[in-house]
């Protein structure tokens, strides 16, 4: 086939393409399907033509153009890297981290259990040997869950679910392919079937190398970026190379999962990318891939369902026989994991619980799709797998995914309104009707303010408005005649709007370049987790959830420990300094919120409730400056270093706003406009780059606050500061305990604790140092130290506490001191 055929070509599927999504949106059918059913449309005329076309039409450039072949290499290497990395480059992956548990449960497991089922189901039916059969159950084991993603959005299911459905789509995608490829090589022709060592040696080579090779160049592509900051469209370039450089590399060179590894590079682009490129280039990428997904996602569709008519070509009534058991099998596979496994991960706590209609919308949105024909064609056109398992499996794979695509995908919107997921509940009912009626006045407010300025004729103003009252009248008496809302439904609607408002300050602050992009994602994974939980559990939930978003969380407590015992601290200086400017712009947008409660939530839920969201809100205020003012104590000056850059950048948005006015309003030329936006570009780049928090800095300023060491000359005090060890511990943390044999003494630089010796408590706070004694009398401890806040402590140990103690007077007087309050001899101490 010539250019201009296969130009052609291209062209008019694209005009498919963009014709189904309107065809889909007025048949009420999922996209997808749409696109399967035209797909599978055009394949059966292509065989029409091919076999009669010349007699029947006398086209022969016609039936030419319908003759070209498309191979499983098009969907393998062109259009599935494209479709899974652009899934892994958009997850959310901070939300999904908290429910990682039932996504690998129902992606892994289920592709497993599926496999296994319908392998096992066809075994006594078919002539097929049962690694064959394995091999058609994990190509058919893969579902593309896109369906009821889409719907689960238009009916505002719960946001974790939706994220845990997404999740599976992507995961399943990857394991049920590495399930193929290891089942393929016992059904091919002249290879050595694996032995049990092989398997257990080769399959987590598959996996773990296409992990770390993904993993690998990701980072490489990152470092480039950062070469590559003044060229947007070369980075855009680069991240499209990336997937296939990653996908060709791990299958075709070093023989592990390629799959695995593209949604290995894309989760990590994900996550490292928005901290290396700017708010505006991360976007644009982030654009591109949505619009290149798209395209790769229709074509995967209608090429493969191109190619239905050719793999059920000599379809017998015995098959479809098998494609029923097949069916039996897959059903029961997923009825075993949505109401078996799932229940039981809800009751572990692992898993959100899954409400009965949900489960069967699942089970109904299980289609089958692309993935699955494109793995059925890899099989037939393998020249080393014998002729009966390709008829069997294309066969089969083909009946099955037409099944799920062209009756539950058809029918699937007439499950979910069957199960009532698209009606709104009571509750929203009657807030629906509250929010019109309150929505009329304010445009009766503005409709007559506009009509008063414009001088608009009286008559013309007067119908209208008796028009609109009407309308106003009946939206009041819908909202006084519902049944009332009760006072705890309506604080949890206000949370519930509070935290979207605040998720949309943080989108804000973002667009405005307040913030970078990677602490936004982290700032709105947390507002996300408010708004889900609080419409969950309503105001406990929130406060709950408010607090853990100040937590430090396990991979700062996992920083703080290599700090403490290795010594390395270049990610706890990273993600501290990330916390400060966490926490700032939460203490800024928590402040903001309260006028929105005025303006807003007021006007809806009336005066007590607008009362009690205050008063949460200045809980999570206070709750957010004591944390803040924690890290204040831990680093002193840092935080002011901080708030200089948010006043910085905040000017050069201000300053960029009024040269875009002035150029907008003929003011200044292009060339005036344009060298002064480069001129602001600089300045921007300057002040985007975060000062760095150096830990041993921070030491040193915490050694000159101590009165112990204040009259230390200020070479001595350095020499201390580098033999003093920094260690950060966490409220409730034992810090000594009774029995322990003293080695070192530690000195509070922020914080406070608790000291329980005989019953007696008593506390010791910044300043203060413990442990001394017991080290000094070289006695078992009798004693022991909890903190009770989030504390940092300097540790010296016994030999060099002992120099310290001769060279300093006012050491041995603090040490006296501490003795003489415990009745304790200092001769014995040795002082």
């Amino acid at each position: 086939m010539d250019v201009i055929s296969l130009v052609g070509i291209v062209a008019a599927l694209f005009v498919v393409i963009s014709l189904s999504e309107p065809l889909a949106d007025r048949a009420r059918l999922p996209y997808t399907v749409v696109l399967a059913l035209i797909g599978t449309l055009i394949g059966l005329a292509a065989v029409l033509l091919v076999d009669h076309g010349r007699e029947l039409l006398g086209l022969p450039l016609a039936v030419e153009l319908f003759e070209f072949n498309i191979r499983a290499s098009v969907f393998l290497y062109v259009l599935l890297p494209t479709l899974l990395f652009q899934v892994s480059l958009g997850l959310n992956l901070r939300r999904m981290a908290d429910d990682w548990v039932p996504i690998l449960v129902m992606a892994v497991l289920a592709v497993v259990v599926a496999t296994f089922a319908i392998g096992f189901a066809l075994t006594p039916f078919t002539t097929l040997p049962l690694m064959a059969c394995l091999m058609l159950g994990a190509i058919v084991a893969t579902t593309d869950p896109s369906a009821v993603v889409s719907i689960f959005r238009n009916i505002a299911a719960p946001q974790r679910l939706t994220r845990i459905v997404e999740g599976e789509s992507l995961l399943n995608d990857a394991a049920a392919i590495a399930l193929f490829g290891f089942f393929l090589t016992f059904v091919m022709l002249g290879v050595p079937n694996p032995t049990l060592r092989d398997a257990l040696v080769g399959f987590p080579t598959l996996v773990f190398g296409g992990i770390g090779i993904g993993w690998i160049f990701a980072r490489i592509c990152i470092a480039l970026f950062g070469l590559m900051s003044r060229y947007p469209l070369a980075q855009v370039s680069l991240s499209v190379a990336l997937p296939y450089v990653t996908y060709l590399v791990a299958d075709q060179i070093l023989g592990v999962s390629g799959v695995i590894a593209v949604v290995m590079a894309g989760m990590t682009l994900n996550y490292l990318g928005p901290g290396r490129l700017s708010p505006g280039n991360w976007t644009n990428l982030r654009e591109v891939w949505d619009v290149l997904a798209h395209w790769a996602g229709a074509l995967i569709f209608l090429l493969a369902a191109f190619l239905v008519p050719r793999l059920l070509g000599d379809v017998q009534l015995r098959d479809l026989a098998l494609i029923g058991v097949v069916i039996l099998a897959a059903t029961a596979a997923r009825l075993f994991m949505l109401y078996l496994v799932l229940p039981l991960l809800t009751a572990m706590k692992l898993s959100p619980r899954v409400d009965r209609p949900y489960r069967v919308a699942i089970l109904w949105g299980g289609l089958r799709g692309a993935v699955t024909l494109a793995l059925a064609l890899a099989v037939t056109e393998n020249l080393r797998v014998p002729i009966e398992i390709k008829r069997e499996v294309g066969i089969l794979a083909t009946g099955f995914t037409l099944y799920t695509l062209l009756f539950q995908g058809t029918t699937l919107r007439w499950i979910i309104s069957l199960l009532g997921l698209d009606k709104l509940s009571r509750l929203d009912r009657a807030l629906s009707n509250q929010v019109i009626a309150v929505a009329l006045e304010n445009v009766r407010e503005e409709v007559a303010n506009t009509a008063q300025r414009h001088e608009l004729t009286r008559e013309i103003v007067r119908s209208e408005a008796k028009r609109f009252a009407e309308r106003l009248d009946s939206a009041m008496s819908k909202a006084e005649g519902v049944d009332e809302i009760p006072d705890r439904d309506r604080i949890t609607l206000g949370l519930v709007a509070l935290a979207g408002r605040e998720r949309d300050m943080i989108l804000e602050a973002f667009r405005e370049q307040q913030i970078s992009a990677r602490l936004a994602e982290q700032m709105l994974s947390d507002a996300d987790r408010l708004i889900e939980r609080t419409r969950a559990g309503g105001r406990d939930e929130y406060r709950t959830t408010g607090r853990l978003s100040l937590a430090q969380g396990r991979w700062y407590r996992l920083a703080i420990f290599l700090h403490n015992r290795l010594r390395i601290s270049g990610s706890l200086g990273r993600m501290t300094a990330d916390r400060f400017e966490i926490l700032l712009n939460q203490r800024l947008t928590l402040r903001d919120l309260h006028g929105y409660i005025d303006g807003k939530i007021r006007r809806i839920h009336g005066r007590r409730v607008a009362d009690l969201l205050h008063e949460l809100l200045k809980r999570r205020e206070e709750e957010t400056q004591s944390a803040l003012d924690g890290l204040r104590l831990q680093y002193p000056g840092y935080a002011e270093e901080i708030e200089r850059r948010f006043i910085r950048r905040t000017s050069l948005r201000l300053e960029e706003r009024e040269y875009d006015i002035l150029y907008q309003d003929g003011l200044i030329g292009r060339e005036l406009y344009t060298t002064l936006k480069q001129e602001l570009g600089e300045k921007r780049k300057r002040a985007e780059t975060r000062p760095a928090l150096d830990l041993a800095v921070q030491k040193t300023e915490l050694v000159r606050q101590f009165p112990l060491f204040a009259n230390m000359e200020d070479q001595s005090r350095a020499r201390l500061a580098r033999t003093l060890r920094a260690r950060y511990v966490q409220p409730g943390e034992v810090l000594m305990r009774k029995g322990d044999i003293p080695r070192e003494v530690c000195f509070i630089a922020s914080g406070a604790v608790e000291v329980e010796t005989a019953g007696q408590k008593s506390k010791l706070g910044r300043g203060e140092m413990f442990g001394q004694l017991s080290l000094l009398s070289r006695q078992v401890r009798r004693t022991q130290i909890t903190a009770i806040t989030h504390s940092t402590l300097l540790v010296l140990d016994e030999a060099r506490f002992r120099r310290l103690l001769e060279k300093s007077d006012a050491l041995r007087s603090a040490v006296r001191e501490s003795a003489e309050k415990r009745g304790l001899s200092t001769e014995a101490l040795g002082l």
